[in-house]
Parts: structure tokens; C-alpha cells; sequence
């Protein structure tokens, strides 16, 4: 499948994280009183969870990753975590500038995703789901 529409498959399902994360860490702050630094921890494995789904069934159906799916779903944990941490630190850095942002952390979810997508692209594309499925 050409890079562009992997690209445009994985913005998608970034999307879908981004709306994940977004909305678990501001429902655990503002309705049921969660520390905004304990709340983003759930929060990102529910996104991640989210984006491994999605991502294993669009942006790369026609790879494999040769591992079986718990397998899997943890490898894809350990490779987004070097995009989770580019976020988080952005996440934190938000929240320390702009402590308003305790408030409405979902506006500092924001601030690292870009950076954290083109990592965790690489990351996904080039180690985890980098054979055909014709080859598995």
C-alpha cells in the first residue's frame, strides 16, 4: 500500500486516540475528580488500545506482524511509548506553563500529538507491521 494512504489511514486513527485520550482524561478530571497526571496514564492506554485496533485492521490489514495478537498489542504498547513519552512531556509541560490547563487538560493533550504521530508512524510502519501478509 503506497506510504500517502497508510499516512492518511494512521492520521485517522490518530484522530480516533487523540478523541479517546482527550475524552477518558477529561471525564476522569472534571466528573469524577482524578489528579490530571494520574488521569492521562489511563487515558493513554485506552487510546492506544484504541489506535493498535484500529490501525491492525486499516492502515496495516495487508501486514503482519508475525506475532500473535497479545503479543502484538503489547509490542505496539512498547513502540508507542516513545511517542507517549514525546506527548506526555509536551502534556506536562502544558500543564506546568498554563496551569489553567488543570482544568481543561484536554487542550494540553493536544500539544504534543503531532510530534508524537510522526514517531509512532515510524515506529509502527518501520519494526511492528513491517511484513506482507502474503509472506506471514
Amino acid at each position: 500500500m503506497k506510504l500517502r494512504r497508510e499516512a492518511g489511514l494512521f492520521f485517522v486513527g490518530g484522530v480516533i486516540g487523540f478523541v479517546a485520550d482527550a475524552g477518558v482524561v477529561q471525564a476522569l478530571v472534571s466528573w469524577a475528580g482524578w489528579n490530571a497526571y494520574l488521569a492521562r496514564l489511563l487515558s493513554f492506554l485506552l487510546a492506544a488500545t484504541a489506535t493498535w485496533w484500529w490501525n491492525r485492521q486499516y492502515t496495516f490489514a495487508h501486514r503482519a506482524s508475525g506475532r500473535p495478537l497479545p503479543m502484538e498489542w503489547l509490542h505496539w504498547m512498547g513502540l508507542m511509548t516513545a511517542g507517549a513519552l514525546v506527548n506526555y512531556a509536551a502534556y506536562a509541560a502544558m500543564l506546568m506553563g498554563f496551569p489553567s490547563l488543570h482544568r481543561w487538560p484536554a487542550v494540553a493533550v493536544a500539544a504534543g500529538s503531532v510530534v508524537a504521530a510522526l514517531v509512532n508512524f515510524s515506529t509502527a510502519r518501520g519494526v511492528l507491521f513491517k511484513g506482507s501478509k502474503s509472506s506471514a
